[in-house]
């Protein structure tokens, strides 16, 4: 797979280099070194208020972007990420081998934001084609200069998690021909040499030893083992005494079970390990960044299928925590392997357990693409970090109601609990359901709206955009800032 571009900072600029100019006015600085004719040109473009300006010299080629007034600045930095997604055809089409970025009377995060949405928007997922056209063809460039942008803490971080992303975006877009469960757990190791942290896998045995019945329950129809994978970030000097937990649902492939997905609703189901791979990404991004909180990742891996001696409705089923489960319903799988990770985090007693999911097509349908659905019994403090954290990567949340009201929909007369309810609340009682396996506060993120996606949305990819892993990143990187000004 193609590797990303190098990020590097530079402290001049030459009159032959192209450049991407992210401008804050109208004006445009003298060092850009257009003719009379191509500065009366780019001037009157920006009066018209285009969205950027393109103008090739032949041996350079300038690009001009505006920023758009009167917007918060997390506003500004989401639509400059949107029109790096638009220029990123045409800077590909001129085959640059290296491209410098600066600003012009702008905000300070007006060069780091546009960098992010280019190389975001540059990655694909071709590794299969043996065939391309000619418009498939051109380069992105191999390296992006960077003048007057980012300070080194916010570059480093900035290369480290889009490279997270485009790790995470290879996972969610291989086939479960290629990346079952144990492939899966392999992947997650990799990933941990390379960057530092800590994986352990349980396989069959163990998981089979600790009774780990949801995770087992939904394995069973498989010709795959299960997996459960331990993720842990702990550097020698932590600011945190308990852990934060991430809980990211593994189902490599969904195929509903006995009660089989209909019609085109399994198209895009080998992306429901998309919560796995947020988790994977986040504690990556804070493994290199080397972040001193310890941080622990759960994820629980299987592909659901109808085979073999599939899970049925009615069955009943007995968890790690011993509680009891009804099964309404085998295509409400993820809740049931994340039930069993949500219990074992007890384990290490967190000060926080956040899941995150591809869950429920009830969060879904209330927030489209926008937004990530969230709720939880933590503290509010928490819920204000995630929503400036979502907000600052534009992974936005909408917290629904957790009124206990709302778990008498999942009661079961022959079980502790049911693990569906009727058709009202559905992504909320998914949480509820979740909710009776935390011993420790819980926020939990469906990410089913914009995790899965059949059309790219700016940046955000149809090849598995990787939604979650940044606004985890920033959620820690927040954290982390919390408890260093409280040192």
């Amino acid at each position: 797979m193609p590797n990303l571009p190098e990020l590097q900072k530079i402290s001049q600029i030459s009159p032959d280099q192209s450049v991407i100019c992210i401008t804050g006015e109208y004006g445009l600085p003298g060092w850009l070194k257009l003719s009379k004719s191509e500065m009366e040109y780019a001037l009157k473009q920006l009066q018209a208020n285009e969205e950027y300006v393109v103008i090739n010299s032949y041996f350079k080629v300038t690009y001009i972007v505006r920023v758009k007034d009167n917007l918060p600045e997390y506003r500004q930095k989401e639509e400059l990420r949107k029109t790096a997604y638009n220029l990123r055809k045409i800077i590909k089409s001129n085959n640059h081998s290296e491209l410098v970025i600066s600003p012009h009377k702008t905000f300070s995060g007006a060069v780091g934001a546009f960098t992010e949405g280019l190389l975001l928007s540059f990655y694909s997922f071709d590794k299969y084609k043996t065939v391309r056209d000619d418009r498939e063809k051109t380069a992105y460039p191999s390296r992006l200069m960077l003048y007057d942008g980012p300070d080194d803490d916010e570059l480093k971080w900035l290369a480290h998690m889009t490279d997270s992303v485009w790790l995470i975006r290879d996972l969610i877009n291989e086939p479960v021909s290629h990346l079952n469960a144990p492939v899966l757990a392999e992947e997650i190791k990799r990933a941990g040499e390379e960057s530092g942290f800590n994986v352990e896998v349980l396989t069959r045995g163990r998981i089979e030893a600790l009774k780990m019945g949801g995770l087992l329950a939904v394995n069973r129809g498989s010709v795959d083992p299960p997996v459960f994978c331990i993720l842990e970030w702990k550097p020698e000097k932590v600011l945190n005494r308990k852990p934060i937990v991430l809980v990211g649902k593994g189902v490599v492939y969904d195929t509903g079970g006995l009660n089989i997905k209909p019609g085109d609703y399994m198209e895009n189901m080998k992306g429901d390990m998309a919560g796995a791979a947020a988790v994977t990404g986040a504690i990556r991004t804070i493994a290199k960044a080397g972040l001193p909180i310890h941080v622990v990742g759960l994820v629980p891996a299987t592909d659901n299928r109808p085979g073999g001696n599939a899970y049925t409705q009615g069955e009943i089923i007995t968890m790690f925590n011993k509680m009891t489960v009804e099964v309404g319903n085998t295509d409400a799988e993820g809740r049931l392997i994340l039930a069993d990770a949500i219990s074992y985090a007890s384990k290490y007693k967190p000060e926080l357990i956040i899941d995150v999911a591809t869950l429920t097509g009830s969060a879904a349908m209330a927030f489209g693409i926008q937004a990530v659905a969230v709720m939880g019994n933590a503290e509010r403090k928490y819920f204000r970090m995630l929503e400036e954290s979502g907000n600052e990567v534009y992974e936005r949340i909408a917290e629904m109601p957790f009124w206990e009201e709302y778990a008498e929909l999942i009661k079961s007369d022959i079980a502790d609990i049911r693990n569906i309810g009727g058709r009202e609340a559905g992504a909320i009682t998914a949480g509820k359901f979740l909710e009776r396996f935390a011993e420790y506060p819980l926020i939990h993120l469906d990410i089913a709206g914009p995790g899965l996606l059949k059309k790219d949305d700016y940046y955000r990819l149809k090849e598995g955009p990787g939604t979650g892993a940044r606004l985890l990143s920033e959620f820690l990187r927040k954290y982390a800032g919390s408890l260093l000004k409280k040192n």
